[in-house]
């Protein structure tokens, strides 16, 4: 049996765990993170899961961070390099439909929601969620969510073109993009209309496995 190491409210946990959802896998999960607890976050004076910094985990992980799997005596980490790996193991047809090019358009797209949405959605993260309210910067926010507008156009615009992010199928490339922009939409900013990613968001938001590991509000809004 697969085991993964993460915490639910975790944004590249929670990538891993809805593509584990769709191939329909069985898994082990140990909590595990050195930021966040059932208490909530750090940096709040919470405890953390931990597990992280042991001698153990740091020989699977050496960054410290979740999540990590174990695949029999595979051990691999980075959020997307994971969701690739079980994809091309396990459901090459269900997530990239067994072709070598959608393969390498779902990776492209991968690889720009870490560079390009990540660090801005993570400054979003830390102010309207994690930190003290007395440690909050609302220009940061301010500045974060100006600078998402330009990806989330990005991808109405792909939309506009395709009916999911790699073309006429969901494929694993929907994932990490739809995490992030079902975390958008419940931190209620102030949204251009974009009716192709609306549209888009309301048709991933209705599969099983984001019902049954992004959807809930908790997993994103409690810090």
């Amino acid at each position: 049996m697969l085991t993964i190491w993460g915490r639910p409210t975790s944004a590249r946990t929670q990538k891993v765990l809805w593509a584990l959802g769709e191939i329909g896998i069985e898994f082990e999960m140990i909590l595990a993170s050195g930021t966040m607890g059932p208490d909530g976050s750090v940096d709040k004076g919470n405890a953390p899961y931990g597990i992280v910094d042991t001698l153990e985990y740091r020989a699977m992980n050496p960054n410290g961070t979740v999540p990590t799997v174990m695949d029999g005596e595979f051990t691999l980490w980075e959020s997307n390099s994971i969701i690739q790996y079980l994809a091309m193991k396990y459901a090459p047809d269900s997530m990239y439909g067994s072709e070598i090019e959608t393969f390498a358009s779902a990776s492209r797209w991968m690889d720009w929601e870490g560079n390009v949405f990540l660090p801005h959605q993570h400054t979003l993260v830390m102010n309207l969620v994690r930190l003290p309210p007395e440690e909050r910067n609302p220009d940061e926010v301010e500045s974060a969510r100006q600078a998402l507008l330009t990806p989330l156009r990005i991808i109405d615009d792909q939309l506009a073109r395709t009916p999911f992010i790699t073309g006429d199928r969901f494929t694993m490339g929907d994932i990490p993009i739809g995490m992030r922009v079902h975390r958008w939409f419940l931190f209620d900013l102030e949204t251009p209309d974009l009716p192709h990613m609306q549209r888009w968001y309301d048709v991933i938001r209705q599969r099983p496995a984001f019902l049954e590991y992004i959807a809930d509000p908790a997993l994103h809004l409690s810090g």
